[in-house]
């Protein structure tokens, strides 16, 4: 399965997320690339977008492989398996850590862009991004939802692999997954257009559902 872009991947996700009749949803995505999947997700389900933002801790030298992620809330979470196989130092990744969270601050002034966010107490909160890879800031935007004491919390996207869905099934609610390749290498690899989401787009896309 390939999806054309992260609309069309948001469209199809959608019917899927609506089959499972979640109650008093509210969908939260993840900036920048999950927001426009979950822009068509909220309008399946007929209910508000919000944004989750969550930085991803990059492996010093190799920033797309993440060691962690910190997210809205003073939230931090550690991969600890990557920090152990890259022998990454404490003070090395407390250095990442804190790049991390100026990133994030900056991101939640910028994705925001004054909107509140919207209060889940009780409510199903459907987390959306466009893919999963290692699952880090998927696993920190889990626990931040947590805190916030929705009803459910479900996680949402497209694509993911295989070998990791065991123990993301564990974390949620509801998994709900597209495709799930067992030979993965990313999750750009499974769209053919996959242009980068814009800043402008993210708070625009929010405004646009809420109405």
């Amino acid at each position: 399965m390939r999806f054309a872009d992260r609309r069309e991947a948001g469209r199809a996700l959608g019917v899927a997320v609506a089959g499972y009749a979640p109650i008093n949803p509210v969908v939260a995505a993840l900036p920048r690339g999950g927001v426009p999947v979950g822009f068509e997700v909220a309008l399946a389900l007929e209910c508000p977008l919000d944004v989750l933002v969550v930085r991803k801790i990059g492996l010093p030298g190799q920033p797309e492989l993440a060691i962690g992620a910190v997210a809205e809330g003073d939230v931090s979470i550690t991969n600890d398996e990557v920090i152990a196989m890259a022998r990454v130092a404490p003070a090395a990744y407390e250095s990442a850590a804190d790049r991390a969270r100026v990133e994030l601050a900056d991101r939640v002034e910028r994705y925001r862009d004054g909107l509140d966010p919207i209060d889940v107490d009780g409510r199903t909160l459907v987390i959306v991004d466009d893919g999963l890879a290692t699952g880090s800031t998927a696993r920190a935007a889990i626990e931040v939802s947590r805190r916030r004491t929705p009803a459910e919390v479900w996680l949402a996207v497209p694509v993911a692999p295989r070998s990791d869905l065991s123990s993301m099934r564990s974390l949620v609610d509801r998994l709900i997954v597209l495709h799930q390749p067992r030979r993965f290498i990313a999750v750009g690899a499974w769209y053919d257009d996959f242009t980068q989401t814009s800043d402008a787009e993210v708070p625009d896309l929010v405004r646009r559902s809420r109405r």
